[in-house]
């Protein structure tokens, strides 16, 4: 997140506005309508970056419940990606592909991929997911702002926290059982020796 990227607004803008196109089915196994591995590759050509193969077969869907969102996530991301800004920011086709291979599945994880463009928190979540994975904070703010914010939107953060607290309250609630049951013990201890 050292280096500083475009305007926050002007990408969740552009998620705001995204094209139906990039909402249809992703294909798996001959089912859907777009092929995310054919997008992508024509997001890396126009960015001027060389494809290995490799590089596209992590965005082949395998298993339609399983690879459906993330696919879905990959394809939003590709079109944040067609943004202007991103065409001379240098970025390499490794961590593009990180981001639009392994990144679309830690957000996919937690949310539906069409929340990240009806929801205003959700896309802000995703354009500052994206452009941290690749090295960037938006135009504007400091490293810490920009790692504050998102980690306040962060969807993985939430389920984190909640799961955390989930394990506190469980932990809580035996110790007031253990309590209750060690009461009564020395209760009844106390009637019998009276």
């Amino acid at each position: 997140m050292k280096a500083e990227g475009p305007l926050l607004e002007t990408l969740t803008r552009r998620l705001a506005e995204m094209p139906e196109d990039f909402l249809q089915e992703p294909r798996i196994h001959g089912v859907g309508c777009v092929h995310v591995a054919a997008v992508a590759g024509d997001l890396a050509r126009t960015l001027g970056l060389t494809v290995q193969a490799g590089d596209l077969a992590r965005l082949e869907g395998h298993d339609a419940r399983r690879d459906r969102n993330r696919l879905a996530v990959s394809l939003l991301m590709c079109w944040l990606l067609t943004e202007e800004w991103f065409r001379g920011a240098n970025l390499s086709a490794r961590s593009l592909f990180e981001l639009i291979g392994e990144g679309s599945a830690q957000l996919a994880a937690q949310v539906p991929a069409r929340k990240f463009v009806t929801d205003p928190d959700r896309r802000e979540e995703l354009a500052r997911f994206s452009l941290a994975q690749l090295g960037f904070r938006p135009a504007g703010e400091t490293v810490s702002q920009a790692q504050d914010r998102l980690t306040s939107l962060s969807s993985g953060e939430r389920a984190r926290v909640l799961q955390a607290s989930r394990k506190a309250e469980e932990r809580a609630r035996a110790i007031r059982e253990a309590l209750a049951r060690k009461a009564a013990e020395e209760s009844a201890d106390k009637f019998t020796r009276e």
